[in-house]
């Protein structure tokens, strides 16, 4: 997988998501950092695609974590941006989620940096040139 690519078209962001699909296994946690309206949501419905998710992805914004399991493995997507503290994420039992043997995905993740587990992997998205033009990062 590349670690710099520039995403020209929300197509090209789709495409990315489902290759990193392709790559996930148990227990995968995907950090997504990136402004508002990057691309983190619709990367996050691509990797969900790609694992074979059939449900509609909804914004997690207010309940911070939404579950599917109709794909290959189990989804947990969180959008942590309205978390104001870590005890926030220990009520819903995160540290839980990570160990679940699913993919979790988390939009927002640069807000709970001293959470995530060492081996997340970290995937940034900034505006590029063009109007729909993204850069991402992944590391």
């Amino acid at each position: 997988m590349e670690k710099y690519r520039v995403l020209k078209t929300e197509e090209d962001t789709k495409r990315l998501g489902e290759e990193l699909a392709r790559e996930l296994g148990p227990g995968s946690v995907l950090a997504l950092s990136g402004d508002l309206g990057a691309g983190k949501t619709t990367l996050t419905k691509a990797i969900a695609k790609g694992l074979g998710v059939s449900e509609n992805l909804t914004s997690p914004t207010f309940t911070v974590v939404c579950e599917y399991d109709s794909g290959r493995l189990p989804f947990y997507h969180f959008d942590v941006y309205r978390v104001h503290d870590e005890d926030e994420l220990f009520e819903i039992g995160f540290d839980e989620y990570l160990h679940r043997g699913g993919v979790c995905v988390i939009e927002w993740a640069d807000l709970i940096e001293d959470m995530l587990p060492a081996d997340a992997v970290r995937v940034r998205l900034s505006y590029g040139d063009g109007e729909n033009e993204r850069i991402c990062e992944i590391e």
